[in-house]
């Protein structure tokens, strides 16, 4: 019988180099947690791991932008609870003005308070955000909410409603408000209403007539900043819905991506020990068959 020396090594060296192989390749695994899956290795689940990571970026500037419109509506809403405070004691001091036994002097000293709360509410109107620098209440612009005129009027500097922030896809939210739907509600304008009463009670002119305006007008845009917390109060629901729903999907994909690519250390260390058991095994039956001589196969 004729024996290749090439035949009696190649087989149990190549099994030996297969078994190596795969030895470093699940010790690999091990320390790096990871399958080190490869478009090569598995196409199907390379391509799912893509898909997944390309959602994560998305989302994660999605999440970003809600944190973003989050802080921005908190300041907005802080913003008008200092607006209503502001009415609030306008509203007093109007009441108080139309108590005919007031002295000049008084009404003067309630005019020129009221003059204050105006100028007060203008600084509150033309407020930037901390996050962005923007103005809260402009407009889509994103200039100055409110400028004094030459005559010491006040008015809206903007155009149009604030700009959204994507929030996920096709869904963008407005993390402000237009000073329009705050300050102005139909025909009464709010730093009007205060300053004419102001003025009147300063001059001791028409003070009934600018007292019952002002009542009016100040009860009408305290209903206007009510209702203006209430839309800015829904939008930061709707925040805190998204910013669930993307924790929820965030979870999921993670299972999912661990799933194709983590390792499974106990099933990886367990396949370790049985390679290198037989590893083990071929190197010794390697070795005894080495040490054979060809003399020993013509006996």
């Amino acid at each position: 019988m004729r024996i290749s020396t090439s035949q009696m090594y190649s087989r149990p060296v190549s099994l030996m180099t297969q078994l190596t192989a795969e030895a470093d390749k699940t010790q690999t695994q091990i320390a790096t947690t990871k399958l080190g899956v490869t478009a090569v290795s598995d196409a199907a689940a390379y391509v799912k791991l893509q898909q997944i990571q390309r959602a994560t970026t998305g989302d994660s500037t999605y999440k970003a932008n809600i944190n973003v419109a989050q802080g921005v509506i908190a300041q907005t809403d802080q913003t008008l609870d200092s607006v209503e405070t502001q009415l609030q004691r306008a509203l007093e001091l109007a009441t108080r003005a139309a108590n005919d036994t007031l002295s000049d002097s008084d009404r003067a000293a309630i005019g020129e308070e009221l003059s204050a709360i105006r100028d007060t509410l203008y600084g509150l109107a033309n407020t930037k955000d901390d996050i962005r620098g923007q103005p809260l209440f402009g407009g889509a612009t994103g200039d100055t909410a409110y400028v004094k005129n030459a005559d010491g009027s006040i008015s809206f500097a903007g155009t149009g409603d604030p700009s959204g922030i994507p929030v996920a896809d096709g869904e963008s939210i407005q993390p402000t408000i237009s000073g329009a739907r705050v300050f102005t509600t139909g025909d009464v304008d709010m730093f009007k209403t205060i300053g004419d009463l102001a003025d009147a009670l300063k001059s001791g002119t028409n003070v009934h007539a600018a007292g019952d305006t002002a009542l009016a007008g100040i009860n009408a845009s305290l209903d206007q900043v009510t209702l203006a917390r209430a839309s800015v109060g829904a939008r930061a629901a709707r925040l805190d819905l998204e910013a669930d729903r993307l924790t929820a999907v965030a979870e999921t994909r993670e299972s999912t991506r661990s799933g194709i690519e983590d390792t499974d250390i106990p099933t990886a260390v367990a396949n370790l020990q049985k390679t290198l058991t037989v590893l083990q095994a071929t190197q010794a039956s390697f070795t005894k068959l080495t040490s054979v001589s060809l003399f020993d196969y013509l006996k």
